[in-house]
């Protein structure tokens, strides 16, 4: 051993002693955060539970000794579009956290993972989990941290499966299949349940929409098909029955009834509509007008002519002398023609005596006299006469 000049041996083992210590001192140590490699990615099921394995060691240290060291722990969880919020924390002894969030080891320890029980969809996020150590005079001796990604998988809902279409010999379908709830989006498979089984593919079967094209309907593609909805975090299933028909459908026989009554609707309509016309035209012909005067009755001789007030003679038509004879001329009887008349003749005033004068006889057309007329059954008739001012008189 090499001794230094004026110093005693027990001195220079005191100086070793504490130039070791000094190198094992808390002040030298340095927190580093671990995760377990391949792990900083995780995946889990809604419902389920997961662990965020972490933990730290002291980078300097010379051993392991804990009895200096007190750490605090903090996790975060980072979403897009949120802000940070703390979901647990362990200082001085005292663990605070959220619903369902712990620590797997119990503290103080070196081991700072977390596990999530219970997970839902909104538990997906970024995890960042923060050492502090302090020594035993609560003096800062470092800080490290390190980030877990977490996203939690929704199994697909139960799907709703859909007919489209009418179901009849010779048409197209679709059968329509989608899950309301799913992360990631589902996919979806089709086939068709013995005893004719048969599984679908493309072009027919889109799996992303969950849509089974099928054309040009026969009574063979009668069954019960089912569809599959999956992905990584489940699976989920409906059925729909296929029926194809031969006849026309009740859309069909519903069409062709409110076709017909709506024809027989329009058809009582216009017969309506024609009974209105008809009596709206009879109406004006039955009308009797209030204002009207009736002619004056003036007295007719009968058997006689009949002369006007300025002395013309009335044309007088006999309506027997219009009718066809009924039988064989008689002999030496004179047969009148249609539309006979007497013309007006002008007339001299006779004075007025109290004798009774003859009356004249007049010619007539065709050579038949008023008077054979008369006896014939004709009907004398007065055309009025004008007067020099243009009115009749």
């Amino acid at each position: 051993m090499v001794s230094l000049p004026g110093r005693p041996a027990a001195s220079l083992l005191r100086f070793l002693f504490l130039g070791l210590s000094a190198l094992a001192s808390p002040a030298r140590a340095q927190p580093e955060l671990h995760v377990p490699a391949g792990l900083s990615r995780l995946q889990a099921v809604e419902g389920a539970a997961v662990v965020l394995p972490a933990w730290y060691t002291l980078k300097g240290e010379l051993s392991s000794a804990q009895q200096w060291e007190v750490p605090l722990v903090i996790w975060f969880l980072e979403q897009k579009g949120k802000q940070l919020k703390q979901v647990l924390s362990y200082n001085n002894g005292v663990v605070s956290s959220k619903r369902g969030v712990s620590l797997v080891h119990s503290m103080p320890s070196r081991n700072v993972s977390l596990q999530l029980q219970g997970l839902r969809e909104e538990d997906s996020g970024s995890y960042h989990c923060s050492v502090n150590v302090y020594d035993s005079q609560n003096v800062d001796k470092g800080h490290s941290s390190a980030i877990l990604e977490l996203s939690v998988l929704v199994p697909p809902a139960p799907p709703s499966c859909r007919l489209l279409g009418v179901p009849r010999v010779g048409t197209n379908v679709t059968l329509s299949c989608q899950s309301p709830r799913s992360k990631p989006a589902a996919q979806y498979q089709w086939e068709r349940l013995p005893p004719s089984s048969q599984v679908f593919f493309a072009p027919v079967l889109d799996a992303v929409r969950g849509s089974l094209s099928l054309t040009n309907l026969s009574t063979s593609v009668s069954g019960v098909y089912i569809c599959k909805a999956h992905n990584q975090a489940g699976s989920a299933k409906c059925n729909v029955t296929l029926e194809v028909s031969t006849g026309p459908g009740p859309a069909v026989v519903a069409g062709a009834v409110v076709g017909t009554l709506v024809g027989l609707g329009l058809l009582a309509g216009l017969v309506l509509l024609y009974q209105r016309w008809n009596k709206a035209l009879e109406e004006p012909a039955n009308d009797i007008k209030e204002d009207a005067i009736a002619p004056r009755a003036l007295p007719w001789p009968k058997g006689s002519d009949t002369i006007s007030k300025n002395g013309t003679l009335s044309s007088v038509t006999s309506a027997r002398a219009l009718r066809p004879p009924q039988g064989p001329p008689r002999p030496g009887a004179l047969t009148p023609t249609p539309s006979l008349s007497i013309q007006a003749l002008p007339s001299p005033r006779l004075p007025r005596t109290d004798e009774a004068h003859p009356q004249p006889v007049l010619p007539s057309p065709g050579g038949v006299s008023s008077s054979a007329l008369s006896r014939m059954g004709a009907v004398p008739v007065m055309v009025p006469a004008q007067s020099q001012a243009g009115s009749l008189v």
